[in-house]
């Protein structure tokens, strides 16, 4: 299994930027697919994005595309969100996901989960 730590979160404004971060540990994480979520107040979490287990394809949200990116770094057992021109509707808390499998764009298919991080902009 992987255990799963986000950092990164913060409150910005609409136009600001941030990097979110996902520390792993565990058995093989360069072999898992590791996913970004949301969820937002009120609403279901949300597909954000996701890259592979070599970084060598990635996937995107449409409501991201464009602006966020995904990266992922194995030999520091980490995955990144840069997450830029930032919109109040990207308000939410954003947790990262591991799966021992391809890309998938919903949430039950990942197995493990991080607490969280809060990302909040404003108008």
């Amino acid at each position: 299994q992987v255990q799963l730590v986000e950092s990164g979160g913060g409150l910005v404004q609409a136009g600001d930027s941030l990097r979110l971060s996902c520390a792993a540990s565990g058995r093989t994480f360069s072999g898992y697919t590791i996913g970004w979520f949301r969820q937002a107040p009120g609403k279901e979490r949300e597909f954000v994005s996701a890259i592979t287990p070599s970084g060598s394809w990635s996937e995107y949200a449409d409501s991201v595309k464009g602006r966020f990116t995904i990266s992922r770094d194995n030999a520091k057992n980490a995955v990144y969100l840069q997450m830029n021109t930032l919109k109040p509707d990207d308000t939410g808390v954003y947790s990262c996901a591991a799966r021992n499998g391809i890309i998938r764009t919903i949430v039950k298919p990942y197995e493990y989960w991080g607490q969280g991080t809060q990302v909040t902009v404003s108008s």
